[in-house]
């Protein structure tokens, strides 16, 4: 049964940063791509970031140059670096693996204007 459980989340003000993790329980980790996506009350989930299982990084127009996606593969972990953060990135933050697709319980992110 793979788990992947996210922390980090918080509530900050405006320009402030934040730093996600999430941690995978699943075998050969280091073969995954993740992804970070967020959720914004019952809208559809809209993607974040995303990383190869060989480290390539991909961003949403909305994270690109604020947001910087990296991974871990000995502690099976990915990280999402949030910086100059904005009151329209508050959401609930879903870190992803690639196909098949496992989803963690998410983590709340809250920016105060």
């Amino acid at each position: 049964q793979v788990q992947l459980v996210e922390s980090g989340g918080g509530l900050v003000q405006a320009g402030d940063s934040l730093r996600l993790s999430c941690v995978a329980s699943v075998r050969n980790f280091n073969s995954y791509d993740l992804a970070w996506f967020r959720q914004v009350g019952e809208k559809e989930r809209e993607f974040v970031a995303a990383i190869s299982w060989s480290g390539v990084t991909y961003y949403a127009d909305s994270s690109e140059g604020r947001f910087t996606m990296s991974r871990d593969d000995n502690e099976n972990t990915v990280s999402l670096q949030m910086n100059s953060l904005k009151p329209e990135d508050t959401a609930v933050y879903y870190c992803r693996t690639g196909v098949p697709y496992y989803w963690g319980q998410g983590t709340q992110v809250t920016v105060s204007s």
